[in-house]
């Protein structure tokens, strides 16, 4: 292909019709719409390399390939202002029929003359002209034209990467009319300095690249799906009459009750499939993940180095590609699309009762895609049975907690109980009575309900991960899914063959030809000890944060007790609580966000070889920071503080005199309640909502404060805007990961410690049904269209999920044992109670201390606040009291009910997952409509090619009589059988 710079074309614009003669290409397929006044008809046809269709499928291709090389005069669809007749049908190419599969995107430089030009005269080279001129006056020779030899390299410098970004586009676009896709230019785009090359697959590349990628079509015959026995078939008619309202109004002239039979499409089979409406047999979806495919698979190969689309779209040869959305959203001149159904019946927040139209979803966005919003809707559905019982629990716990006789025990002032010091000199002693509303707080959580609901929940876990595998088998039976997974491919990334190159070009005389260069653990070896260091110092990080968080709350403490301010002295734990839970959930926030880029940095670094394997990477290196980054202030709430205390006399200090924290008398169950309802409602509020609502705005307005227009003038231009054009301001799609990540990490604060927190799964749902309308919105007005992925699950996602499951069990036994007060309860009440009540409980669990043995030093300074003389005081132990023997050693009591607690961990764990599992064995994986329902597909499937064998047999029985009865010579041989397309992998 040549490059002109002159007359009507633009610098970089191709010699269409020079480069056709010179390949032989046969039909037009590409067209330039860089100047419509100037530029005259100019035509590329396609060159035609696989093997001739014979009989009856040539002639069905006719038509379209007959349309296809037809030259189309550029003056003619173009007004005298410039813009063209057909902007309204802003999808499709300049002729206003074929349709835009595939956009690319590519920076236009000026021609060099401009360039130099503009140069000469700029702000920027004052230097050098200045330089010029003392030159050119002290100088008696002649003015010389030439220029600065500094400024000339630069410009020849620029000239070479953009004329090597342009021999490599017209390369590519070469090979891709190869192929049989027809092209289109825009470089007159009202964009400045962007380009857009418009793709369209003609109908023989679609039928063909449907048979190498083996999708499944709906052929001609339909079938009746029947979903059960007659009473369950009763039972599903009348839910769905009574959960009418909640549907979307989507499909609704579709049967229900009928299905497609669908097949790997075949071109030597197209009689079995319904090509009546060919613009509609290949939906918009499919259309661009072909095209999709056939880039992967073309090269650049003019250049030293192959390059597929990856490559030129990491180097800055493209700038971007993307399919086009269907139209527009909003406007009352929008015509009816399945993006604006979806608009108005997914993504606006007047239909968050509704259920989510997953096949339009699916339809629209791909199988990818429908499964995530799939999954998301089925876990919001189950969790409002969670949700329901939590409250039922937190009521429960609010209705008794009058008749606790634990905390009225505390409350009673009867009981004038002194309380030993919560930190050295400037905290005094205290009475139990002042921790009243802290322990009737402790009661709405830590009850004998909470122990159920662990039971609940970890059952809960495991009929989630049932129900979502029958949902997906059965959304794998109507969307055509079963099977797949054999005809999945892989291509390389962009990274990943830019490196085999670097590494090629090392090795270019030492290697052999021929042998294939790969990357080897040997090249990846200084990234994994890259990633490796980094993730474990992260981790150290983390660790250190909250350990500074720990000295916080310590010091604060301290500094509150000292305070003049009476409000401040009485308010001391709640103070420290409250604000200690805020900070951590604005360092969680913080550092969400820095692991995600480094997590992505370092995967980068280990430069994965295709798509799946950078995921599932990234997917691992961010699971483990962000979890360790959410779960570890909570796991030290919940099984450290208050075990590495020491006692009065004898505590542990820390760097230097900060002594640890203790836990209030009803526990630490409180603050690890207060500490994941902050994290749980500011994850969702801020990060998960403000942030996805916050910062398109914001980007938004950014972009209209550098724009010198205002919203009406940007509204007029958005209107003349074409799609492709509209959709290049779209943010780019960057994948499923964070949408999925922030969901894990919700379900592990549901499960793990829901022992504590039984208000959990209400707010998991009140934040996912607007994270459902959040995400639809994103998808379907703020990002670009996404490639139309299949997928047949949601794959490492599902391991997760049943990981944090199992984990739940364990984690929730050790919180009833170790961080709740229920198994010191039921020991009192079974063994050391006189009359197997709960009175005297609170004094059984405190120890007494001698005043006289504190260290020196560690003393109150005021120890007559409370205005009597303390001698003894109590701390919440189970101590021998000073008197005894063994003054101030582990009583029995305490190994008693440490022996009790394990015994509790090991029961409720083996019960809880024996349970679990037969739940898991109770509930089949596949339900079993859908089993006789593929099986019966099978079997129509089976008859269907029976009947064509048979008709096959009788036709050529009918040609052979023929043959036999008329001697003379007819071309009547039946045709020879298709041989497969010679594609050509460069």
């Amino acid at each position: 292909m040549e490059r002109h710079g002159d007359g009507g074309e633009q610098v970089g614009s191709v010699n269409h019709r020079d480069s056709a003669q010179k390949s032989g290409s046969p039909s037009g397929a590409f067209e330039h719409s860089g100047n419509p006044q100037q530029e005259e008809p100019s035509t590329m046809k396609t060159s035609d390399t696989y093997l001739p269709v014979p009989g009856e499928d040539q002639n069905q291709d006719l038509d379209a390939r007959a349309r296809s090389k037809e030259s189309i005069d550029m003056k003619n669809v173009y007004l005298d202002d410039g813009s063209s007749l057909y902007s309204q049908l802003s999808p499709y190419f300049s002729d206003g029929q074929r349709r835009v599969d595939y956009v690319l995107a590519y920076n236009i430089e000026k021609p060099s003359s401009i360039r130099h030009h503009s140069s000469r005269f700029g702000d920027g080279n004052f230097i050098q002209r200045l330089r010029h001129s003392l030159s050119m006056r002290n100088s008696r020779a002649p003015p010389q034209t030439k220029k600065d030899p500094e400024v000339t390299a630069q410009e020849h410098q620029t000239d070479y990467h953009e004329d090597d970004k342009r021999f490599r586009r017209d390369d590519f676009e070469e090979n891709l009319l190869q192929t049989g896709l027809e092209l289109e230019k825009d470089e007159g785009s009202k964009i400045p300095g962007m380009g857009f090359l418009k793709i369209h697959a003609p109908w023989h590349v679609l039928c063909r690249e449907a048979e190498f990628m083996k999708l499944k079509m709906p052929t001609k015959k339909i079938y009746e799906v029947k979903q059960g026995s007659n009473v369950v078939e009763k039972v599903r008619l009348f839910i769905h009459k009574l959960t009418a309202p909640l549907h979307p109004k989507v499909n609704t002239d579709r049967l229900q009750n009928v299905k497609p039979l669908s097949h790997p499409f075949s071109r030597e089979k197209q009689h079995l499939f319904d090509l009546s409406d060919r613009d509609q047999f290949f939906d918009t979806k499919t259309r661009s993940s072909i095209v999709y495919e056939v880039l992967k698979r073309t090269k650049c190969i003019r250049a030293k180095y192959s390059m597929g689309i990856t490559s030129l779209l990491a180097s800055g040869v493209y700038t971007s590609g993307y399919p086009l959305h269907d139209g527009d959203i909003e406007g009352v001149d929008a015509e009816p699309n399945d993006r604006k159904l979806l608009y108005e019946e997914w993504a606006s927040y007047s239909v968050f009762y509704k259920y989510q139209p997953i096949g339009l979803i699916r339809k629209y966005f791909g199988e990818k895609i429908g499964l995530y919003f799939a999954w998301l809707g089925v876990y919001t559905q189950m969790l409002i049975p969670a949700a329901i019982i939590g409250v039922i629990v937190f009521l429960y716990g609010c209705a008794t907690v009058d008749d606790n006789i634990p905390s009225m025990e505390i409350c009673d002032p009867r009981n004038n109980i002194t309380m030993c010091p919560l930190c050295d000199r400037v905290c005094s002693y205290w009475r139990l009575v002042t921790a009243c509303g802290t322990a009737r707080a402790s009661h709405l959580f830590d009850n004998p309900a909470t122990v159920f609901f662990s039971i609940f929940m970890a059952l809960w876990a495991v009929l989630f991960m049932e129900h979502w595998k029958r949902r997906q088998m059965r959304l794998n039976y109507i969307w055509d899914l079963t099977g797949f997974g054999e005809e999945e491919q892989d291509h390389n990334r962009a990274e990943y063959e830019f490196q085999v190159t670097k590494k090629r070009m090392r090795k270019e005389h030492k290697t052999a030809k021929g042998k294939k260069v790969k990357l080897t653990c040997t090249d990846r070896l200084p990234a994994y000890m890259t990633t490796l260091v980094t993730m474990a110092f992260l981790i150290a990080v983390t660790f250190a944060i909250v350990f500074g968080v720990i000295l916080y709350r310590i010091s604060i403490k301290a500094a509150l007790h000292m305070s003049t301010y009476p409000a401040a002295r009485s308010n001391v734990r709640a103070t420290v609580k409250t604000t200690a839970a805020i900070i951590n959930l604005i360092i969680i926030i913080i550092l969400d966000e820095v692991y995600a880029a480094i997590a992505r940095w370092l995967t980068s670094l280990e430069v994965p070889k295709t798509d799946k394997s950078f995921e599932e990477r990234l997917i691992f290196k961010t699971f483990i920071l962000k979890f360790v980054n959410a779960f570890t202030p909570i796991v030290y709430l919940a099984f450290f503080r208050g075990r590495l205390v020491g006692r009065p006399g004898n505590y542990l200090y820390v760097v230097g005199s900060y002594r640890m924290e203790e836990c209030a008398h009803a526990g630490c169950l409180m603050e690890l309640c207060i500490q994941l309802c902050i994290t749980m409602l500011g994850k969702q509020l801020i990060q998960n909502n403000l942030f996805e609502i916050g910062i398109p705005k914001l980007k938004k307005l950014l972009r209209r404060r550098k724009s010198d227009m205002d919203s009406k003038q940007e509204e007029e231009l958005n209107k003349t805007l074409q799609r492709h054009e509209k959709d290049h301001f779209l943010g780019p799609f960057v994948g499923l990961s964070p949408e999925y990540m922030e969901m894990i990490i919700q379900f592990g604060m549901v499960t793990l410690f829901v022992a504590s927190f039984p208000l959990a799964p209400l707010f998991a749902l009140l934040n996912n049904i607007i994270e459902i309308r959040l995400d639809a919105k994103k998808f379907v007005k703020e990002l670009r269209r996404p490639i139309a992925v299949k997928a047949k699950d949601i794959g490492i996602w599902y391991n997760l999920l049943r990981g944090l499951s199992k984990v739940a069990v364990i984690i929730n036994a050790f919180v009833i044992a170790f961080t709740s007060d229920f198994i010191p309860r039921l020991v009192y009440q079974y063994k050391y109670s006189p009359d197997g009540s709960m009175h005297g409980f609170i004094n059984h669990t405190l120890s007494y201390f001698n005043v006289s043995d504190f260290q020196t030093g560690t003393e109150p300074i005021d120890p007559m606040h409370l205005g009597y003389k303390v001698e003894i005081c109590r701390y919440k132990d189970y101590r021998e009291p000073p008197w005894s023997s063994t003054p101030y050693e582990l009583s029995k009591e305490f190994w008693a009910i440490l022996a009790v607690r394990l015994a509790f961990v090991i029961v409720f764990q083996n019960v809880v997952m024996l349970m679990s599992d037969f739940v898991d064995w109770l509930i089949p994986d596949i339900p079993k409509d859908i089993s006789l329902q593929i099986h019966k597909e099978k079997i129509l499937m089976v008859e269907l090619f029976m009947k064509e064998e048979q008709g096959k047999r009788f036709a050529a029985r009918d040609i052979n009589q023929d043959n036999c009865t008329s001697p003379s010579p007819v071309n009547q041989s039946p045709s020879q059988p298709r041989s497969r397309p010679v594609t050509h992998f460069n």
